[in-house]
């Protein structure tokens, strides 16, 4: 983070609640392995490494087991039960935030997102003074991702999820990817104004968007132009996947030092 940056203090909320049956196993999704290591173990790496020194870790789908597989000293465990949404999930989290600065919100099973990105997101919500700052990606199909809207000067209005968006707003390519970093006194209030108005009768996390606008708050969105650090893994397939990006990553990055050692 940059210089401005590093007087906030910054908490994070990784949301590892679910079960993920698309995975065709009934170990939590957060714990299915990529390289040998569970897909929490490397978001909460990307985390540390911002830095951000505090993370609350919603847990829900074998509470238990994710807990001690991945237990920390800086990681606080929050049960969601039952588990009414991505909003309701930052609800159940928000008592463990510090008071004032910022928190990151992310899933935890986006183990290709990259330090450089959380960084960055931190920072233009700091730098833009905003109420939040959405991480968005930019595709052909965003298939059933949620939706970007703006208004005609290119300011963002609301994130519209797939199942509630009417023909035109599936057509918009800039998706939200579910990374957020919200200003933490602006996201308690937006919290505490959720409703379940909706076709699943959830509590999305996405509503706080369009309630921070509605108040006149400033919303910002930060585009990222590599789409595979934001896919979030489903299936075995996509874990495979994941898998071979991350490697060749590394190996390429382990390659690059080499030659800078050789230099």
């Amino acid at each position: 983070m940059n210089a401005g940056a590093q007087h906030d203090t910054v908490d994070a909320i990784i949301l590892a609640a679910g079960k993920g049956t698309r995975m065709k196993s009934d170990l939590a999704k957060v714990l299915h392995r990529m390289a040998g290591e569970p897909l929490l173990t490397h978001i909460v790496a990307t985390v540390r490494a911002a830095p951000i020194d505090r993370t609350v870790v919603v847990i829900g789908h074998q509470a238990d087991l994710v807990r001690a597989t991945c237990v920390a000293p800086d990681l606080v465990f929050v049960v969601q039960e039952p588990q009414l949404g991505t909003g309701h999930a930052v609800q159940v989290a928000a008592p463990e935030l510090r008071e004032g600065g910022y928190t990151v919100v992310t899933a935890g099973d986006v183990p290709l997102l990259t330090v450089a990105t959380l960084r960055r997101l931190i920072d233009t919500t700091i730098a833009e003074r905003a109420a939040a700052t959405v991480l968005t990606c930019v595709v052909e199909d965003a298939g059933m991702y949620g939706r970007i809207v703006k208004d005609g000067t290119g300011r963002l209005i609301r994130i519209v999820e797939a199942r509630d968006a009417a023909a035109a707003e599936l057509a918009i390519g800039e998706y939200n990817t579910g990374v957020f970093c919200f200003r933490t006194d602006r996201l308690r209030e937006a919290l505490a104004n959720l409703t379940d108005d909706n076709d699943q009768k959830e509590y999305y996390l996405t509503d706080t968007v369009a309630y921070l606008v509605g108040r006149g708050h400033p919303v910002a969105t930060l585009i990222t132009d590599d789409p595979e650090e934001v896919v979030g893994i489903n299936t075995v397939a996509e874990l495979a996947a994941a898998e071979r990006i991350y490697l060749a990553r590394r190996d390429g990055a382990e390659s690059a030092d080499g030659a800078a050692n050789v230099d």
